[in-house]
């Protein structure tokens, strides 16, 4: 009698922690985005808002390895940022401090950048070992870097010295433009199209680690944009198109960093021409108001598919079906699915389906609608793109709009307080627990950077010879 109540009594617990696991969103996960929710300002608390109810935001780590090789114009960096040492042991500890607190803060599940200085001066094994540890705090990491790499670096971060994978997928952004200076094989660009060799080289070493090592990649393509280079963001839409990149991101230039590097015309460029250029690139209108990621002044964003030539976004925001299939999804599953074995993300999905039956015909009729608009393309196969403008605010008008929030005072200079709006919807937060704050990218750049790296100049070991970013 003791073995079989036993028995039932640990199956009964089985089923418990089964029930608990395919819930389709954890209490933890809820309670961090009814949270974000929360933070955001009334503005962007919008019907197709991603930021607290699909995840709280991206995440981005700092102070880690400041310093790069190259001399871009413009330079986002401080102008301090090559005299901070390059530290394998300071970047692990400073990662797993920052993600520790962001994990504490916005729950698992989210999409965290290792970036800061150029990621490929890092040791490969200190590279590895600060993935490791994003992933140990249930972040999704992504790897910016110039590209301008060996494909043996690339392999000593996936593989490990015995030769098994670190990695089932590695997640890189790399950007590659015209504004930026020193790289090896095309040191002072004149153009996009002289980079194009570069763009390939870099997928290539990618397409040879999943051939050798089994080690998949998820690449991104960034693009800085002034008007020297405006006219040809669609050739450069085209040509990752052709590539494979699964997101192409586009920043206007900005006068954040160093101010030696900084264009005086650079912000004469509009978010709307950059995306009118997207769009030429892509060959369609691609919608971003049906689903936002936080101020559409700071991002616009387009999610879709490739089927053979044609780009169709998942959603059209003149579509009331389209958006009405939006809201559907959105009260059906909040919350992600990462971290989760597509077993398990299944399960949950059923689970969200089965919960409201009501909201079934809706997404059907979505569905079918999308199959429609890709068209024979899909017997061809499709390839997921998402297209993305990233517009970073001035220096001069982030430092004092940070200044007045942390006092609680809205401005009265119109710009101003713009910029204070946009930092209250920032999607793009740095951890300092040291502050007990998650501050916005632009705050970062603009306010702390130079601060920050003054203070690890102090601490961090001089190396015993030039580095690779000494020549700067």
């Amino acid at each position: 009698m003791e073995v079989a109540r036993a028995r039932i009594s640990a199956t009964l617990a089985r089923l418990r922690a089964f029930e608990r696991r395919t819930r389709p969103v954890q209490p933890e996960v809820r309670e961090a985005l009814e949270a974000r929710w929360q933070e955001l300002p009334e503005h962007v608390r919008t019907s197709g808002q991603m930021l607290g109810r699909k995840f709280t935001g991206c995440e981005g780590t700092h102070g880690v390895f400041p310093a790069c090789n190259f001399g871009c114009r413009p330079c986002y960096h401080a102008a301090n940022a090559n005299r901070v040492p390059v530290d394998g042991a300071h970047t692990v500890a400073a990662v797993t401090e920052q993600m520790a607190y962001l994990r504490e803060r916005r729950g698992p599940g989210q999409y965290a950048q290792l970036i800061g200085g150029e990621v490929s001066l890092l040791p490969p094994e200190a590279h590895a070992e600060a993935l490791e540890v994003m992933r140990r705090h249930e972040r999704f990491p992504m790897s910016f870097t110039h590209g301008d790499f060996d494909y043996e670096h690339l392999e000593q971060v996936a593989v490990r010295p015995d030769g098994t994978p670190r990695f089932d997928v590695l997640s890189f952004a790399v950007h590659i433009d015209s504004t930026m200076l020193g790289r090896r094989a095309v040191k002072r660009p004149r153009g996009e199209a002289q980079l194009h060799g570069e763009r390939a080289r870099f997928c290539a070493m990618f397409d040879r680690l999943e051939r050798e090592r089994g080690v998949r990649a998820h690449l991104a393509h960034n693009m800085t944009v002034t008007p020297a280079n405006v006219g040809e963001v669609a050739d450069v839409v085209r040509v990752c198109r052709e590539l494979g990149f699964r997101v192409c991101s586009f920043q206007p230039a900005a006068q954040v960093g160093d101010v030696r590097r900084w264009e005086t015309d650079d912000r004469s460029l509009s978010d709307d021409a950059v995306w009118a250029e997207v769009e030429r690139g892509a060959g369609t209108r691609l919608p971003y108001n049906a689903l936002q990621v936080g101020d559409t002044r700071c991002n616009r964003v387009t999610w879709g598919l490739w089927a053979g030539r044609r780009y169709v976004p998942v959603l059209d925001d003149a579509d009331p079906r389209d958006l009405r299939a939006r809201d559907a999804f959105l009260r059906m599953l909040p919350g992600n699915l990462l971290f989760a074995p597509r077993a398990l993300a299944g399960a949950r999905l059923l689970r969200a389906l089965l919960s409201r039956p009501d909201e079934v015909p809706t997404v059907v009729s979505w569905a079918m609608r999308y199959v429609a608009r890709l068209g024979p393309g899909l017997l061809r196969g499709v390839h997921p793109t998402t297209y993305v403008t990233h517009s970073f605010m001035d220096a001069a008008e982030v430092g004092p709009a940070w200044a007045l929030l942390q006092q609680g005072v809205v401005a009265d200079d119109p710009r101003i307080r713009a910029a204070q709006e946009r930092l209250q919807a920032c999607a793009y937060g740095m951890a300092h627990p040291e502050l007990d704050q998650i501050v916005p990218a632009c705050v970062q750049h603009s306010v702390l950077d130079a601060r920050e790296n003054a203070e690890l100049i102090q601490l961090l070991p001089r190396p015993n010879r030039a580095g690779p970013h000494a020549h700067r």
